[in-house]
């Protein structure tokens, strides 16, 4: 019943929220006669925050139309290479007239960005994939909301969010590309590569992990300590909800997105409440480049997306209850993940100082499980100042973090691990029967 009671209110107040946005513009319209009465700036901010707070946030798009390489401006296009039922994978193909700039990107790196599922959209990774753009060219996954998934589709496992990884992999080169994964992924990349190395399989020339919780016992977060001390059973029966009928995905059983980002509220109430304040004064006083800036930010950060129920409740229990990576306890399909089995793909973990989702230590730990890289291509990055979107957005990605992740995988471009010895694949213990994996 939440979450009719929650669609119920956001059709109730969404006349409000467009009457708010026009009232704000009679009041600041230059041509309007309201604009010229007393107060009428301070009405005009008032009410444009009431539409802000009141309206409904779409998915919003990545709009990355040009990026410059090598000092050349490129035209960007935005192109599908894989449509599975609960992902997309996005191409940002890249198009100049300038023979020496092709030529370069022909050469340049492949880079596959997988994505978190873990409440908003992929379109958070945007500075990611711009600055990337410069230097490689860019695969990224675009998870679906699953209220858009008709419930005939089936359901969508954590094993499910690995195989979809291993496909992408192949798809965009296999041996010959390169992996970042930013926060939630870095654990079912993790596998996925892992279970390929298992099987003989090649795998990616370096794998890029960066704030997630690889070992989330370490310097355990608010995030953390949640999934860790609540119960299984908790977590069934208190964050799970059907869809509502007027979704595609109407009946299905998910993690909603507004639970999600009243958490993520939640973590910072007064860090919001004070730049909610600042916006409206930023209007008042007509610092019109501040409030665009504060409108960005929350336009990506208000947008969520439905969590499939199965591979939620899923990633609480392996990820955060179990630790089934860390303690070699981790079964797919019947085969036991064995990061100790990868060994031609370098390593890279970047962490941030002030990081609140996944704290310190947790992403380097993959450093310990990876013990068949040898150590001189394992490497780790400590982001001074950053919390866990300075990481990947921001100044210090741009300054700071981007060009340790450049240099790294131009490193492994150039000069790809080899095998150090020739051995038959390890053969991954059989998972006892008793121990599957649930499923829906």
């Amino acid at each position: 019943m939440l979450y009719q009671f929650f669609e119920t209110q956001r059709a109730l107040l969404s006349p409000f929220s467009e009457f708010a946005a026009a009232s704000a513009k009679l009041y600041s319209h230059p041509l309007s006669p309201f604009t010229h009465t007393p107060m009428a700036q301070r009405l005009s901010a008032g009410l444009d925050l009431m539409h802000r707070l009141a309206k409904d946030y779409e998915k919003p798009e990545f709009d990355i139309k040009t990026v410059e390489v090598d000092g050349v401006d490129v035209a960007v296009q935005e192109l599908v290479a894989i449509e599975k039922p609960f992902c997309r994978l996005l191409r940002f193909k890249r198009y100049t007239d300038d023979p020496a700039v092709l030529a370069k990107m022909k050469d340049q790196p492949t880079v596959l960005v997988v994505a978190p599922l873990s409440g908003h959209h992929s379109t958070l990774l945007r500075e990611t994939v711009k600055q990337l753009l410069k230097d490689h060219k860019v695969y990224i996954t675009d998870w679906t909301d699953a209220r858009m998934v008709p419930l005939e589709v089936g359901p969508f496992h954590l094993d499910d969010y690995i195989r979809y990884v291993q496909e992408f992999i192949r798809h965009v080169g296999g041996a010959d590309c390169h992996v970042m994964s930013v926060c939630q992924p870095t654990v079912p990349v993790l596998a996925a590569i892992s279970l390929m190395a298992s099987a003989g399989e090649a795998t990616p020339r370096s794998m890029t992990m960066m704030g997630g919780p690889i070992d989330a016992r370490k310097s355990p977060t608010a995030v953390n300590n949640l999934a860790m001390n609540r119960s299984y059973s908790w977590f069934e029966n208190n964050v799970i909800y059907r869809v509502p009928t007027n979704f595609p995905g109407a009946g299905r059983e998910v993690y909603p997105g507004f639970l999600q980002h009243t958490g993520f509220v939640a973590m910072n109430p007064d860090r919001h409440l004070s730049s909610h304040y600042d916006y409206f004064l930023d209007l008042v006083r007509g610092d019109d480049d501040s409030a665009e800036a504060h409108r960005k930010f929350y336009d990506e950060y208000n947008a969520v997306l439905d969590m499939p129920a199965e591979y939620y409740l899923d990633t609480i229990k392996t990820v955060f209850q179990d630790f089934a990576l860390v303690n070699g306890t981790w079964f797919v399909d019947g085969q036991q993940v064995r990061p100790q089995d990868i060994q031609t793909t370098a390593l890279l973990t970047v962490e941030g100082e002030l990081d609140d989702i996944s704290g310190a230590g947790q992403t380097r730990a993959a450093h310990d499980l990876c013990e068949g890289v040898p150590k001189a291509h394992q490497f780790h990055y400590d982001a001074i100042g950053a919390g866990h979107y300075g990481i990947f957005s921001g100044r210090r990605w741009r300054e700071k973090v981007y060009p340790q992740v450049r240099d790294f995988i131009a490193k492994y471009e150039a000069a790809p691990l080899k095998q150090t010895a020739k051995a038959a694949p390890v053969k991954a213990a059989a998972k006892p029967a008793a121990k599957r994996t649930r499923r829906a």
